[in-house]
């Protein structure tokens, strides 16, 4: 079991910026991987961000160039810290650790509101 806890989201003016913060409750090198998704209403549940056990990263198209993963191995806490916000980037964001293909924890979820 991992539990997730999440934090940093908000109410932010487009242009803005915020940062996610994620803690779990064990080791985040015993994971395969954690990431960030998102939802926001009338859509699915989307991935944003993530990163591997060995440290590589991937995005959505969508956040290229404004958001970045980043994590505290000694924290057992992982960031997205996201710049340049648009309206669309409004959502839920749950924060996920995949332990294994089989094995994935969601956090509570965190919401972000853009304001335009």
């Amino acid at each position: 079991q991992v539990q997730l806890v999440e934090s940093g989201g908000g109410l932010v003016q487009a242009g803005g910026s915020l940062r996610l913060s994620c803690a779990a409750s064990r080791s985040i090198l015993s994971m395969n991987a954690m990431g960030w998704y998102r939802q926001a209403p009338g859509k699915q549940r989307e991935l944003v961000a993530a990163v591997t056990n060995g440290g590589s990263t991937n995005y959505a198209d969508s956040v290229k160039g404004r958001f970045t993963i980043s994590r505290d191995i000694a924290k057992n806490t992982v960031y997205l810290q996201m710049n340049s916000l648009k309206a669309e980037d409004t959502a839920v964001y749950y924060c996920n650790a995949e332990v294994t293909i089989l094995a994935r924890y969601w956090g509570q979820g965190t919401q972000v509101t853009v304001s335009s």
